[in-house]
């Protein structure tokens, strides 16, 4: 027992230091454990097969597809209009969004579900994601205090009054429970926040030089002179080439692109495919062509050829508004002329971009002076930035493979920025597939196995550009903190460490009355509950709050709302609950964010706590 607690309180001191990673922490502990034959191979292991850390794997996926599809950006557009600037508004907003969701959702399932929603709004209204992203992982425990199943210590506690011969409890019992929790986190959240957390930045978004790729659309206005003409049925334009076409000569026009939808007829599993307008590209009918040029060139083009132009510049799946570019399979970047470059004082179309990188140059920057037109002709000098066009894969080649030029910025990371928006809708159908088998009972699908489905099925109906993209969503660093640490409960149960802690507290307060003692309870599990899972808290503590009633002569009602409330309202480490392990990594939190801001949270919660549940539930 003493080693066990010797490694917890080392495991602590390395976490709230911060100057070891908390997986190695973690995974450091877990060694520990072994190598002094505390745990066996198997039960050290167990983090590792645990339905918790499986489903947070899934979770993981699901929210990369909402944030891929676009889907968070539509969702957290509806709700800004809700919360307009106000931050406070939108603090508010995430606090009773997500406990009423967490009422009837897992917390885990809530914060998945909410975290892409939720980082998408803050960037939107230009608040600071990571002032809400905690509050977001709390006001899921919180709502979950609302209702019988909205978290696993409900139902445990549930389980011991029944087994003891009480009435069990009502669906909505927890109900004044949940809504003090949740007005009790509102007010100590929001200084808090504010104080500790609003100075936090997203580095990493930060460090990113160069433009994004809608800045680069507008600076060259690229979108300006851009139409979209499809190739119907009857198309005299249906089997030539853009070649045999020769629009850049006989009408002045540029194709930059033509779009294609592909796959099945259903619109689960159809695509669409961008094709770079190269030489021997074929129209096909169905195709849209995107063309740059003035509208009476335009306008001759589809006259020609009995081509339709189509309103507005949106995507084909889903009528839009405005003027726009897609970048799903063909992107933008720029490249500054080495002022010793080979190509210098050569024309564009002799430097052979198109058949050496198999990219089109859509326009060159000299100082300040924006040249679009007749490029093929204009010599290129030294200094000169030009934007080109194609697919992924060839403008990764353009900066590893040509010493005659430099790349700006990061074109790559901002291709993996670009959400497949034509795929939202089915993002949208799986998400809610999800949440219906985790709320409704009649389906027969544990919570695990339906978080597994709905990522397998974002996978196969094209959410993601490809599978590695999917893998790149999951946080490792978190899966194997959490992973890690789920097995120092067992060690704590199997060496006596946990019923040695609570039993010391609870005997030494049982003669001070039941309102002391109850205070003792929840405390204890507050305590315990910071290293260990709040389910397996309430199991060891929820018999001992029920004796520890009946010895004295009270109802044990409260006693045990003591010990649900203090493991699911844990807030001052990261591994007490999924949620809080699952926003970590986006809001960028470090073990001491947790301390400053949920510690206190945690405290006071106990205190309120302490003195409601009696007047709630009557001893």
């Amino acid at each position: 027992m003493l080693v066990t607690l010797i490694i917890l309180a080392a495991s602590a001191v390395f976490f709230m230091s911060g100057k070891v990673r908390s997986d190695l922490v973690a995974l450091c502990a877990l060694t520990a454990l072994l190598v002094f034959q505390i745990l066996t191979p198997e039960e050290a292991l167990s983090g590792f097969s645990n339905s918790v850390v499986v489903m947070m794997v899934g979770l993981f996926v699901v929210g990369g597809a909402i944030f891929q599809t676009g889907l968070a950006k539509m969702i957290s557009a509806q709700l800004l209009r809700l919360a307009g600037k106000s931050e406070l508004r939108l603090f508010l907003l995430v606090m009773v969004a997500t406990s009423a969701i967490g009422a009837f959702v897992s917390n885990t399932g809530t914060v998945a579900l909410m975290l892409p929603i939720v980082v998408s709004l803050a960037v939107n209204a230009g608040a600071n994601p990571s002032r809400l992203l905690m509050p977001l992982a709390f006001a899921g425990s919180m709502g979950g205090m609302m209702t019988l199943i909205g978290t696993p210590p409900n139902l445990v506690i549930q389980d011991v009054l029944t087994h003891a011969g009480y009435e069990p409890l009502s669906f909505f019992s927890f109900l004044p429970v949940g809504i003090l929790c949740v007005a009790t986190g509102t007010v100590v959240l929001l200084p808090l926040t504010k104080w500790f957390l609003s100075k936090k930045r997203k580095e990493n978004e930060a460090s990113v030089s160069g433009k994004s790729l809608s800045q680069l659309v507008q600076e060259y206005g690229l979108s300006d002179n851009l139409f979209r003409l499809q190739a119907g049925i009857g198309s005299t334009i249906v089997g030539q080439t853009v070649a045999e076409l020769d629009v850049r000569r006989r009408y002045g026009l540029n194709i930059l692109e033509v779009r294609r939808g592909e796959g099945s007829q259903h619109r689960f599993l159809k695509t669409v495919t961008q094709h770079l307008a190269s030489a021997d590209t074929v129209i096909q009918t169905g195709d849209v062509m995107y063309v740059q040029g003035r509208a009476a060139d335009i306008n001759r083009l589809a006259d020609d050829y009995q081509l339709k132009l189509m309103d507005g510049h949106a995507t084909e799946e889903a009528a839009g508004e405005g003027r726009s570019l897609d970048f799903y399979d063909i992107g933008i970047a720029e490249i500054v002329l080495m002022p010793s470059s080979d190509l210098i004082n050569q024309r564009v179309k002799e430097a052979g971009f198109r058949d050496k990188f198999n990219v089109n140059v859509l326009g060159i920057r000299r100082k300040k002076e924006y040249l679009l037109q007749d490029l093929g002709r204009e010599r290129m000098h030294s200094g000169d930035v030009l934007l080109v066009q194609g697919a992924w894969q060839d403008i990764a080649r353009l900066s590893r493979e040509d010493e005659n030029w430099v790349v700006l910025g990061q074109p790559l990371k901002e291709a993996a920025k670009v959400t497949l928006d034509y795929k939202a809708p089915v993002a949208a159908v799986i998400m809610l597939l999800m949440v219906c088998m985790m709320v409704f009972d009649f389906i027969p699908v544990a919570p695990v196995t339906a978080v597994i489905i709905a990522a397998l099925l974002m996978v196969l109906t094209g959410c993601f550009r490809n599978v590695e993209a999917a893998y790149k969503t999951i946080n490792w660093e978190t899966i194997m903190l959490f992973a890690g640490m789920l097995p120092m409960s067992i060690a704590l149960e199997k060496t006596g460490a946990s019923a040695y802690i609570s039993n010391t507290l609870v005997s030494g307060l049982g003669d001070y009355g039941p309102l002391a003692l109850m205070a003792g309870i929840y405390f204890t599990t507050s305590l315990i509950t910071m290293f260990i899972s709040n389910t397996v808290t309430a199991v060891l503590m929820a018999p001992i709050a029920l004796q520890s009633a009946l010895q004295i002569g009270v109802s044990p009602v409260p006693f045990l709302f003591a010990v649900t409330v203090a493991a699911s309202m844990c807030f001052a480490s990261p591994f007490s609950t999924p949620p809080n392990a699952l926003v970590m990594p986006a809001g960028q939190y470090s073990f001491m964010d947790y301390i400053k801001v949920g510690l206190p949270l945690q405290v006071i919660m106990g205190v309120v706590m302490v003195f409601a549940l009696p007047l709630l539930f009557p001893f």
